[in-house]
């Protein structure tokens, strides 16, 4: 495996054909891996690129504070099947007079785009410069963070890049945490309580399997659960259509039932997918169609 660090080196090192690309901040853990594994099947090569995007944080962020170490996420990548990791710098991605940027309207302004503002401008910036530089057949991201994967799609569709997003489960630990690099903030107490999130987004999942379709109900079953956890503080929780995250009265065919919460200092994001319907994690390739 080779680690790039230009975009002159990119251009000269493959020719790009059948590229799956799995863009990250680094610090890799088991969804990042699954991700990879799922590129590996599906490509003739893989491309990780690990790059801490700056524009992607406000102001009282923590992008000094997020966790770096390459020849960590090197070895990883190289076992989970990579083939070259693009780790540019800050200088190499965004020049010193930068000044265009990628902002996908409406579902940017939902959920997590409430309390992050500019946090979806860029990542679409980025990841546009990242399809531009690296020139995929495909990308890929995880459930986790399903609105994300929402505006790129979008993004996709509204700029006729030529490649398919691709979408995979959530990965979680044992007690059901989402893998996310910022679990590493979390101290012993807070990580005892941040499986509260998961489990509240169970109890919602059964009540709907017993035939609860009412979205007050469904939301006041996950809020009981975090009532019992005073660590967990809501950012929000929400019941949407899972194609314009336009909050719903009640599931008719299916629903993405999404939250973030503040565990100490420490923001997790999480989600469910209530029913069936357009939307398929695992078998996504009609849904895309359909954003």
């Amino acid at each position: 495996m080779k680690i790039l660090k230009t975009v002159a080196e990119v251009r000269e090192a493959y020719s790009p054909e059948e590229v799956g690309l799995v863009p990250t901040m680094g610090y890799l853990h088991e969804g990042h891996l699954s991700l990879i594994a799922k590129a590996r099947r599906e490509n003739r090569l893989v491309v990780a690129s690990i790059f801490v995007n700056p524009t992607q944080f406000g102001p009282s962020e923590d992008y000094a504070a997020y966790p770096r170490d390459l020849a960590r996420d090197a070895k990883l990548a190289q076992e989970a099947g990579c083939d070259f990791i693009f780790a540019p710098s800050p200088q190499e991605m965004y020049a010193s007079n930068f000044s265009t940027y990628v902002n996908v309207e409406g579902i940017t302004q939902k959920l997590c785009g409430i309390s992050r503002p500019s946090h979806f401008r860029g990542v679409a910036t980025v990841v546009s410069k990242l399809f531009n530089i690296i020139r995929p057949t495909r990308a890929y991201f995880g459930q986790k963070d399903a609105q994300q994967a929402l505006v790129l799609r979008r993004m996709v569709a509204d700029l006729n890049f030529p490649l398919e997003i691709r979408t995979a489960p959530t990965v979680r630990e044992a007690d059901g945490l989402a893998r996310s690099s910022r679990n590493t903030y979390l101290n012993a107490e807070e990580r005892r309580a941040a499986p509260a999130l998961y489990r509240s987004l169970l109890a919602a999942k059964a009540a709907f399997a017993q035939g609860e379709r009412r979205a007050e109900k469904l939301l006041a079953a996950a809020q009981d659960v975090l009532a019992l956890e005073p660590r967990v503080q809501i950012e929000y929780l929400s019941l949407v259509d899972p194609l314009t995250l336009e909050d719903v009265s009640a599931v008719e065919k299916q629903a993405l039932l999404a939250l973030a919460a503040k565990c100490g200092q420490v923001r997790l994001i999480d989600n469910v997918m209530l029913g069936s319907g357009l939307v398929n994690w695992e078998e996504d390739e009609n849904a895309q169609k359909h954003v």
